[in-house]
């Protein structure tokens, strides 16, 4: 058997957006100092405030309960927080208090508070940040910048660094199916099924990716101008006449990279991240095919950007870059033949 607890009651505070595998290093920290724990997690007025597309209170509450009924089921109780210290410059029977090193300094407030108010202080149970495989700190920014998963692994595997990815057979059938929601519309009027994609996505929180030529042009036609565009010069694999070309202009930045059809190219990965670095409008001039081009967009893009595509004769599909997506991107990759 293990010591007993040193504490009775450890309070933990935080947004937990997106819980990784920090998160749960505090947590345990937590459980293994104190007979009882509370959680106090930001409500969504307090976590809009830190950074766009974060995870609604309901969510991150239910992640954590999750991680509650499998670790420690009786002993953590989990309650909002809507200011900057909640409960613990007052809390009557806490007697720990989880920081990272970050946060340590705020603790120590705390405890300058409870001073005043009569309390003992808080003990401080620093926990060192976790570390990804490249040694930088997982954290929730991190992985809502679309830069790793949520236990630190990057997305875009080390093995794949500067080397041709080839389809192989065995990802065609998934890669038939559409991953995001599919807006119908005619194909003489692809305006009607973007303009129904449109209502879906609040264009002011989102970063907007268009592939394909056709719906570049619909985008631009629309007098929107996507963040990201990419383009090969061809609609269902023929190229198209000069003055169906689409118009470059609006784009502050051009890029260009070679990449065949039913591959993936290093060149197409750089153009990639290099795209998804700049703030201005940039389109990706793909000499090739940028068919597959979604599979690595999604792997180095933030969770709040919308990849939109044409589903030919059909309408088209809109894919938001999630975690799930992200997944499901990296998982078909590692189908693919490497060469």
């Amino acid at each position: 058997m293990g010591a007993p607890p040193r504490f009775q009651l450890c309070l933990v505070g935080g947004t937990f957006d997106r819980l990784h595998a920090g998160h749960r290093l505090l947590l345990d920290a937590a459980c293994r100092a104190a007979a009882r724990v509370e959680v106090h997690l930001t409500n969504d007025a307090m976590a809009d405030q830190k950074s766009v597309n974060m995870q609604s209170f309901e969510t991150r509450r239910d992640e954590l309960l999750n991680w509650v009924a499998s670790n420690a089921p009786t002993r953590v109780s989990i309650h909002a927080l809507s200011d900057h210290h909640g409960p613990a410059p007052s809390h009557p029977t806490a007697d720990a208090i989880v920081a990272t090193p970050e946060t340590k300094a705020e603790c120590e407030r705390i405890n300058e508070r409870r001073a005043e108010n009569g309390l003992a202080s808080l003990h401080i149970i620093e926990v060192a940040h976790l570390t990804d495989v490249n040694g930088q700190i997982i954290s929730s920014s991190r992985i809502r910048n679309g830069l790793v998963d949520m236990d630190g692994h990057p997305w875009f595997s080390t093995e794949w660094e500067g080397r041709v990815l080839r389809m192989h057979p065995r990802a065609e059938p998934e890669l038939k199916t559409p991953m995001g929601a599919l807006y119908k519309g005619p194909e003489s009027t692809p305006e009607v099924a973007m303009l129904a994609a449109l209502e879906d996505i609040d264009t002011s929180q989102t970063i907007l990716i268009a592939v394909g030529d056709v719906t570049v042009s619909t985008l631009l036609s629309l007098d929107i101008v996507p963040d990201m565009g990419f383009i090969d010069g061809q609609t269902k694999r023929t190229a198209l006449a000069e003055e169906e070309q689409v118009d470059l202009s609006p784009f502050t930045h051009r890029i260009r990279a070679t990449n065949p059809a039913g591959e993936l190219t290093p060149e197409l990965k750089d153009a990639v991240a290099q795209a998804a670095h700049l703030e201005e409008p940039v389109v990706v001039v793909v000499e090739g095919e940028e068919d597959l081009a979604p599979l690595y967009i999604h792997l180095h893009v933030p969770l709040h950007a919308v990849v939109l595509y044409g589903q030919p004769g059909v309408g088209v599909v809109a894919q938001s870059s999630s975690l799930e997506t992200k997944t499901r991107c990296r998982r078909l990759l590692e189908l693919f033949e490497v060469v």
